[in-house]
């Protein structure tokens, strides 16, 4: 019989990793108040007037779902007031989730279907969710705004497979320096610093290859760059021969991934020109950094004398 994965052996995999770079249960005010500024931005005069609807439907369906009458007790001028107010001060992580997901599914709807009512608004509803988004991540809170839901960031694939087991490596006292790096990586991309994010990216990559070959007393300069690390490591045999045939791209991922990455758009020798390190470059700098950590240290765990 097939082996099933099902919910309670997901939830202990979960629970035995403990380690991620985000937080899902609590949305702190702060965020909720940045929250609150890009209605205002997105929306604009429109709240008093045509964008009141907006508020009009979240509220709605909030009540029913709930079976309430009201979000929040009192006298409030407008819906706009009881939405804001409910947002801000209800301790229920999942309720607060759900009045950014419904207002700007709401923004986006409205939007599409009469785009000159927001004419005089101060900002895209477009900027809005990405500003939305890069909020989530500047507070380190897991959770995205994308095709009109929230998700939460550790149900992607690449986070749950990728990252979250890179941590879980790295959070051996053996690799502290390459998970202080990864760390420091992951903190610079939330607070929107990419250039920083992908030196740390260099660090910890060439961090991991070092700590191996120094605990495998392999021959190794103390400057060695990354592409001189991978082909120590390539030359060891680290990965089996059995396997070089079928991983024959494998080298030149290590070699021409991150370190590329860094040394064209990083900190080398920018000169004059003052390049700006786009957001997804920083994603797949991470991303990879990240699955090239776990292949390397499975490798070293799994490799005799280890």
């Amino acid at each position: 019989m097939a082996i099933s994965d099902i919910f309670s052996k997901r939830r202990k995999k979960a629970a035995a990793r403990g380690v991620d770079v985000y937080q899902y249960d609590g949305i702190p005010s702060t965020l909720r108040v940045q929250v609150v500024h890009i209605w205002n931005d997105v929306v604009g005069q429109l709240i008093y007037l045509q964008g009141e609807p907006i508020f009009s439907v979240s509220k709605a369906i909030l009540c029913r779902e709930y079976g309430w009458f009201k979000l929040f007790e009192g006298h409030m001028e407008t819906v706009f007031e009881e939405v804001v107010k409910f947002f801000l001060n209800t301790k229920d992580t999942d309720q607060a989730l759900d009045v950014i997901e419904l207002t700007f599914r709401c923004i986006e709807s409205a939007n599409s279907e009469n785009n000159y009512l927001f004419s005089n608004a101060s900002m895209n509803y477009i900027d809005g969710i990405n500003e939305l988004n890069s909020r989530f991540r500047e507070n380190g809170v897991g959770y995205q705004y994308v095709s009109g839901s929230i998700i939460r960031v550790d149900s992607t694939l690449i986070h749950q497979e990728v990252v979250v087991p890179a941590l879980s490596f790295l959070a051996d006292p053996t690799f502290k320096g390459a998970n202080d790096e990864f760390l420091s990586a992951h903190k610079h991309y939330r607070a929107g610093n990419f250039d920083a994010c992908l030196n740390d990216c260099l660090k910890a990559f060439e961090s991991t290859l070092k700590i191996i070959i120094k605990k495998r007393k392999w021959a190794h300069a103390a400057n060695d760059t990354a592409k001189k690390l991978v082909e120590i490591v390539f030359s060891n045999k680290l990965i089996p021969p059995f396997m070089q045939s079928h991983f024959a791209a494998l080298q030149s991922v290590l070699e021409s991934g991150v370190p590329t990455v860094r040394n064209k758009m990083g900190g080398h020798g920018k000169g004059d020109e003052e390049r700006e390190v786009p957001i997804h470059l920083a994603a797949y700098a991470l991303h990879l950094t990240a699955s090239n950590v776990v292949f390397l240290v499975e490798c070293h765990n799994s490799a005799s004398g280890a």
